[in-house]
């Protein structure tokens, strides 16, 4: 048994230790129950759990969550549209998200996929400097799929 102050109060029985953390007005809490004896604390419980429920409300407020944004492309997708959605990546970026890039081949265009990696190596190029490539461009399936992140 432990005591309020964190003293060891020694082996007793559950009647005392009851008896204990009545007269001083607190709670007996069973601390570890796989130990023989089981060790048990005099303690305030509900005190005890708004401080676990404080610490674990800090600990949310201190991580942060990534999302990942994803950007559509074609192959036949002209020069100044993938120029704009660079310029999209880079902003999904600033905000500390991953980007999923995905060029889409639809119908025959499976054929020519080798112009979608075309696409893709100029766009790793051009976010060479504002990124860390995640993945680099594969084929799954009818997507051609590179994902980055922002640099730390």
């Amino acid at each position: 048994m432990i005591g309020e102050e964190g003293q060891q109060l020694g082996v007793i029985t559950l009647d005392e230790a009851i008896a204990n953390a009545e007269r001083v007005g607190l709670d007996l809490v069973e601390v570890s129950a796989n130990t023989e004896p089981p060790v048990c604390k005099i303690m305030d419980y509900g005190k005890y759990r708004y401080k676990q429920s404080k610490k674990l409300h800090d600990a949310k407020k201190s991580q942060t969550v990534i999302h990942i944004k994803e950007i559509r492309l074609r192959p036949k997708t002209e020069e100044h549209d993938i120029q704009v959605k660079i310029k999209h990546i880079k902003k999904f970026l600033d905000k500390h998200d991953k980007v999923k890039i995905s060029m889409m081949f639809r119908g025959r265009e499976i054929a020519f996929t080798e112009i979608g990696r075309k696409m893709m190596d100029e766009i790793k190029s051009e976010l060479v400097n504002d990124c860390i490539i995640d993945q680099e461009p594969r084929l799954e399936g009818r997507n051609m799929v590179m994902i980055v992140s922002p640099k730390k």
